[in-house]
């Protein structure tokens, strides 16, 4: 990445792109795949000094600066990626002469890299990701006028303290809610409580804001964490097997993410084991499969007789997240319930 000039020479808001890789940066293989484009394709081949070149309109919105921290599918997101991100995230947005921070990201994980984030960089600068459903070379490429309205936001004076954001399809949405819900259409993003807003004509609209704690609020600063403790997560489904749940604890994870039926039921035959799981020391935290809604403590199970803790309304994948970084600071349950409940 290139020197930032100080002082500042414009009075255009200064953002630095940080490309990760993913579809935005992908390209078509050969044959019809170039045109229809939403399929057959290789992720993460094109560079971010690149997509910011292919996207003219981006200068007159911002003074850009490109970094390429990664350049990976995002299903190859690790643990480790995502701390490396965000110490990366947090010291740029650390700096003066930095005035927001843009991600792009394949869509994959966008929703786990933006809720981490949320959590863990503490500043009230903008901090936005944007993706891409099509590669560059496919037919009606959704990738270009993402980065453009992903900058706008980003550059816009008025999304300071909101918290991470993703900006896809024309939508803002917070990353705290936000999740991928189709395989292929653009407008695959959608949150359960509805979009933070809007962008219109090139800015954004906005229409609400996020009550739970992140960013300087949060306790998980980035800074403080050195690793994450390994939590496993599992799908419910009929006829399961504790086994893949011994398999879990065997691997030293000290939680396990049950994404049960409706709100989070677990199985009367894995009541028993899971309890067993619990007396080693495993933490159990219900959370409900179908990732939209609040699983109630003490409904269907007594999970205080258990020593189990419930998701409030936060996904499987957010949960696992959640529960990484509650248990960095704690393995009492009482205080991993409280920071279901908070966040």
């Amino acid at each position: 990445m290139r020197a930032m000039q100080s002082p500042h020479a414009s009075n255009q808001p200064r953002v630095v792109l940080l490309g990760t890789g993913g579809t935005i940066a992908g390209s078509g293989t050969s044959g019809a795949a170039v045109g229809a484009g939403s399929a057959a394709y290789q992720s993460a081949v094109v560079t971010a000094q690149d997509l910011i070149a292919g996207v003219p309109g981006l200068s007159a919105l911002a003074e850009l600066q490109a970094e390429q921290i990664f350049q990976i599918d995002s299903a190859d997101f690790t643990d480790e990626h995502l701390l490396r991100l965000a110490r990366r995230v947090a010291a740029l947005c650390a700096r003066a002469d930095v005035d927001a921070v843009v991600i792009t990201h394949g869509t994959d994980t966008m929703e786990e890299t933006a809720y981490f984030l949320h959590l863990t960089v503490p500043s009230g600068k903008p901090i936005v990701l944007t993706g891409a459903m099509r590669p560059g070379t496919a037919l009606a490429a959704d990738g270009p006028a993402n980065l453009l309205h992903a900058v706008a936001v980003a550059a816009h004076p008025s999304s300071a303290g909101r918290g991470v954001l993703v900006v896809m399809n024309e939508e803002i949405h917070s990353g705290r809610d936000v999740a991928k819900a189709h395989s292929l259409r653009m407008d695959a993003f959608a949150s359960p409580h509805g979009a933070l807003g809007a962008v219109v004509e090139g800015a954004p609209r906005w229409y609400r804001r996020v009550e739970r704690a992140h960013g300087k609020t949060s306790e998980f600063d980035i800074d403080r964490i050195d690793a994450l403790p390994l939590v496993g997560l599992v799908a419910s489904h009929g006829n399961m097997r504790v086994e893949i749940y011994d398999s879990w604890a065997a691997l030293g994870a000290r939680a396990i993410v049950h994404a049960g039926f409706g709100g989070g039921t677990v199985p009367d035959y894995l009541k028993a084991p899971l309890a067993g799981l619990r007396a080693r020391g495993v933490l159990l935290v219900r959370c409900s499969r179908t990732g939209d809604g609040p699983v109630v403590r003490n409904a269907s199970i007594d999970d205080d007789a258990h020593g189990w803790v419930v998701a409030d309304d936060q996904n499987a994948p957010r949960a696992r997240l959640l529960a990484a970084l509650a248990l960095s600071r704690s393995s009492d349950p009482a205080a991993v319930q409280a920071v279901f409940l908070r966040y």
